[in-house]
């Protein structure tokens, strides 16, 4: 079975921490202070640490 998110998938989790970010969540990484929220969801998807589940 095929572990790959969809790119719609991707675009929600993407979405769902980016708010989380921007409502004051502690990112999981370290980043540099003029990084964004989504830069910073992004970058927590790339590495594999963001705390969301995906249910199919």
């Amino acid at each position: 079975m095929d572990d790959e998110l969809t790119k719609y998938e991707k675009a929600r989790i993407i979405g769902s921490r980016s708010l989380q970010l921007a409502s004051g969540a502690p990112p999981l990484l370290e980043v540099s202070e003029s990084s964004t929220p989504m830069q910073i969801a992004v970058l927590e998807l790339e590495r594999g640490v963001i705390p969301l589940v995906v249910v199919r």
